[in-house]
């Protein structure tokens, strides 16, 4: 079954938009973008429309290319002010540290969840908010499973194989520095395989076995088109599958929006309770 990741996430959308007009004021978001390429502009503009489809504020600030960590610092710190969730949409320039800049983020504005260790939370990476909402409406049973996760970024591998974790699964994370006949094997004999390596059809039907589950959360442009680390042909020997695009994307941006309605369902309080 080829997973409808649009229509799951019109859903949480309408959730989000429902749950909004009960605030006293609409939830504030604030992406700091810096030269996007291609993936990072579709991105962006679906984030923009999602976010307008459910009464959501996002504010663009786009950064110079020659941007300081310093710099970042302090425009992050007024961010936080008037705001209640700080996305900073990678890549930036490669001058400014990824590890550095994510460290800037005020972990009370942090709606990637960048220091997310599987513990159970209403904040959760997107990516990983993604996969629990797709495992819980199709039952997808993770104790005792083998699971194997193809990279190991901080946006989808890492957080995904905590979650997993956190789940019972039996976690092996494939890098670039694992041996092939090791990569192999372990996808060969996966139960369930999370894919974010970010290389266009890494993973064909010839190399799953029947009956896997795969969530595809590779994204890479080619000839002008997103796709994903799994080859479309898997969906042959797939019980679950997530394509690119349509499947984990649409999903991640409303989790996004979820993850800032409860941060700022968390600073409205904070803010009666100061008056």
């Amino acid at each position: 079954m080829i997973i409808d990741g649009k229509a799951l996430a019109a859903e949480i959308i309408a959730w989000v938009a429902a749950k909004v007009v009960t605030l006293p004021t609409p939830p504030h978001l604030t992406v700091f973008t810096c030269a996007p390429n291609f993936e990072t502009q579709k991105f962006l503009a679906l984030k923009q429309k999602q976010a307008s489809l459910c009464g959501v504020t996002l504010v663009l600030r786009a950064c110079r290319p020659d941007v300081t960590l310093e710099e970042m610092h302090t425009a992050l710190q007024e961010a936080a002010i008037g705001t209640d969730g700080i996305i900073i949409q990678f890549p930036f320039p490669p001058h400014v540290a990824t590890a550095d800049l994510i460290t800037l983020i005020p972990l009370t504005h942090d709606v990637d969840a960048f220091a997310y260790k599987g513990e159970q939370t209403e904040v959760l990476p997107p990516v990983v908010g993604a996969i629990a909402e797709i495992a819980k409406k199709y039952a997808v049973k993770w104790g005792h499973k083998r699971v194997v996760v193809v990279g190991n970024g901080r946006l989808v591998g890492a957080p995904a194989a905590h979650f997993a974790r956190s789940q019972g699964g039996e976690v092996i994370v494939i890098t670039k520095d694992t041996d092939d006949e090791d990569q192999q094997q372990a996808i060969a004999h996966a139960d369930i395989l999370i894919l974010g390596a970010g290389v266009p059809g890494l993973i064909t039907a010839n190399m799953v076995k029947e009956g896997v589950i795969i969530f595809d959360a590779g994204t890479t442009e080619e000839g002008g088109m997103l796709v994903g680390d799994a080859d479309p042909l898997v969906a042959s020997k797939a019980t679950l599958l997530t394509p690119v695009p349509g499947g984990i994307g649409p999903l991640t941006i409303a989790i996004l929006l979820k993850n800032v309605l409860n941060l700022a369902k968390k600073h409205r309080k904070a803010e009666q309770n100061m008056v």
